[in-house]
């Protein structure tokens, strides 16, 4: 669609990169805000959040070398501008999260369920941005609301069909995370007892991929001989990982204050 937000000669300014950071300042924002309702350090969180993002940009990359290998090449450009999987980046967010937690001393599932709706609108943020450069999109389809791709910059830096009706996969998953935010931060502002906004978080937001995967090109051919992508994998591993979040016994609910002004 746009790949490609600025360009001035070979120089050019990557729609993807853009929104990408977009979606991580605006993740930033809710998350700082939330943890300052719940009484935490927001500098801390701050780090965290930073700590966060790098380990989900590495986690990304590493799956992404995993699927593709022996065919990626690591050090070309387009490579560095890939998106990279989803999965992998929230994998290792979440344990380099663990870690800096139990380090700061920072309470580990209500720092996490202050983080749950800035990861779900950062990542619906970021789908648009893979809709822009053309990345991971969908099948092709004839329904109604089939997008086509035209620009040969974005077949260039992606290889996404041109010409084709395709799913707009990206699309339903930002509708489907913006949704999940909206959520996320009205279940946020009732009582709830530690663990739950991350646990519905984890679980709603894997069903969500489970799903659009069906609606996905997928290059990697299909493990186990079943119809699910390694993808749809995760997605039902890090589902349980919710699911048990949601279903632990816990102590009396708690209630998020308002931010001073």
């Amino acid at each position: 669609m746009l790949p490609k937000l600025v360009e001035f000669g070979k120089f050019y300014i990557p729609t993807y990169g853009v929104l990408v950071a977009l979606g991580f300042l605006v993740g930033l924002w809710i998350t700082v805000r939330l943890a300052r309702r719940s009484g935490l350090n927001g500098d801390l969180v701050t780090n965290l959040a930073v700590y966060v993002a790098l380990a989900g940009l590495l986690g990304a990359k590493l799956l992404m070398i995993w699927f593709d290998w022996p065919d990626v090449q690591v050090f070309s450009l387009g490579f560095l501008q890939a998106a990279g999987v989803f999965q992998g980046g929230l994998i290792l967010a979440l344990i380099v999260a663990f870690l800096y937690m139990r380090r700061s001393k920072l309470p580990f599932l209500e720092t996490a369920d202050c983080f749950a709706p800035g990861i779900a609108i950062g990542h619906a943020i970021g789908r648009l941005g893979c809709f822009a450069a053309g990345c991971c999109w969908g099948k092709e389809t004839h329904l109604p609301w089939a997008v086509t791709f035209h620009n040969p910059q974005a077949w260039a830096l992606t290889g996404v069909p041109l010409e084709t009706p395709l799913h707009p996969s990206q699309l339903y998953e930002f509708a489907t995370e913006a949704l999940l935010f909206g959520y996320l931060m009205w279940r946020f502002g009732k009582p709830h007892e530690p663990g739950k906004i991350i646990g519905l978080y984890l679980v709603v937001s894997s069903v969500i991929r489970f799903l659009i995967e069906f609606t996905r090109f997928h290059e990697q051919a299909l493990p186990f001989g079943l119809p699910l992508s390694i993808t749809q994998w995760i997605a039902i591993g890090v589902a349980l990982a919710g699911g048990l979040l949601l279903l632990r016994p816990t102590g009396a609910a708690r209630i998020s204050k308002p931010v001073p002004a």
